[in-house]
């Protein structure tokens, strides 16, 4: 069986053990009389994956430009082709001119800190709750951290930022209340035993009505460390995100530490960005918890190619020209309608999402189509993930690529069908 030439790829492809694994499951039903024996090939191919992994591509036309369930920032051409350079043997730590032990991740280190000049130093671990243990861990283990309550916020699927900080074994000073925090209240709650003031960025929600919040400016004279975690990974002001907070902007207020996530708007990997005073940093990478939390090649590959090469996904996703959006939208709609489906051009409104940007709205387009769409869309041969509104199924264009239309219309009349 395994002579047959679309079985001998798909060894080569998936692995020997998954492939007999098919036939066998497909010789039992002949062997049971539910498959005729000259089929078996054919049922062993259709049993077979199409891809090692189980995670399976998908178009992602919800309208959520960093959807969490679908693995937030898609990473550009270029930092795809940087994982794949760095997927076999490469000089990660080694120095290849004089074939001593080189620093680790070098390169993307210093790639970092071009972008974000206003900080001393950087370092780089698997994600952004990593790099606020760490810095938890390192600097106020058995001390005390100050933060607003209006501040202690839950980041996703349970995870709450009190429990995170609590487990490095630091305790929590909570000042001012849900939402009105002042300098006076943060003043009054230092003592010999604080390491830091920690200022949070509420990235999921927003408070409105009667607030206040002290500025990075206003803490810095307190006179201890100022730890500021944006989250969404912005590294300068952007002209649609207003009120997103950025990397450079605490840094020139004088704070000693930024952290953020490296998977939302930058557009990059997974991975938790620390920038800030060259002593504070250094104190963080050489602590033992680093090694633990430390990112592996491919991470540091495609961090370095996200922050040196040509605009990201996540980047195109935000800056998307809406009157291009509703002609994309126009064409589309009119090629499927000739085909007999049920699509309408109609126009929409996209969000960052990825815990970014509360509140803000983005203009959009999408192709309406029947309800009954979104199943079929997801369980195709090339998954779609659109979105349910008002009874129709709507595939929002802000967050699929251009040199994705023909997909999409290709997906949506497979769906169809």
């Amino acid at each position: 069986m395994l002579a047959d030439p679309r079985l001998r790829e798909a060894v080569a492809r998936l692995g020997a053990l998954r492939v007999k694994a098919a036939v066998h499951r497909a010789q039992e039903r002949a062997r049971a009389g539910t498959l005729a024996p000259g089929e078996v090939a054919d049922a062993a191919v259709a049993l077979l994956p199409r891809a090692p992994s189980g995670l399976r591509p998908v178009l992602n036309a919800t309208g959520v430009l960093l959807h969490t369930n679908l693995g937030r920032a898609a990473l550009s051409p270029a930092a795809r082709h940087a994982v794949w350079d760095a997927a076999g043997p490469t000089d990660v730590e080694l120095d290849l001119r004089t074939g001593a032990r080189a620093r680790r991740g070098r390169t993307a280190l210093a790639a970092l800190h071009d972008r974000v000049p206003s900080a001393e130093a950087v370092h780089v671990v698997n994600n952004g709750a990593a790099a606020l243990v760490l810095t938890a861990t390192a600097l106020a283990a058995g001390r005390e951290i100050v933060v607003s309550r209006g501040e202690m916020v839950e980041i996703g699927d349970g995870f709450r930022l009190p429990d995170l900080l609590v487990s490095t074994g630091a305790r929590l000073r909570e000042v001012g209340t849900t939402n009105r925090t002042t300098p006076a209240d943060y003043a009054d709650a230092l003592g010999p035993d604080t390491a830091f003031i920690l200022k949070v960025h509420p990235s999921n929600f927003r408070v409105t009505g009667f607030t206040r919040a002290a500025d990075v400016g206003d803490l810095v004279p307190l006179g201890v460390p100022v730890v500021v975690d944006i989250g969404s990974g912005l590294l300068a002001p952007h002209p649609l995100l207003p009120e997103e907070p950025d990397a450079r902007t605490p840094l020139r207020a004088g704070a000693a530490l930024v952290t953020a996530s490296g998977d939302k708007l930058l557009g990059g990997p997974q991975c938790g960005l620390l920038l800030g005073r060259e002593d504070t940093v250094r104190t963080l990478a050489r602590h033992p918890l680093a090694r633990a939390l430390r990112v592996d090649k491919l991470t540091l590959a495609a961090l370095e190619a996200t922050l040196t090469g040509p605009g990201t996904p996540t980047a195109e996703a935000l800056d998307a020209d809406p009157a291009a959006l509703t002609r994309r939208a126009a064409r589309l709609a009119a090629g499927l309608s000739a085909d007999g489906v049920d699509a309408r051009a109609v126009p929409s409104t996209a969000t960052v999402g990825g815990g970014g940007a509360p509140g803000v709205t983005l203009p959009s387009a999408a192709l309406s189509l029947p309800e009954r769409y979104a199943a079929a869309l997801r369980g195709g041969t090339d998954p779609v993930v659109g979105r349910l509104e008002a009874g129709r199924c709507l595939l929002d264009l802000r967050s699929v690529p251009e040199p994705d239309d023909a997909r999409l219309a290709d997906a949506v009349r497979s769906a169809g069908r």
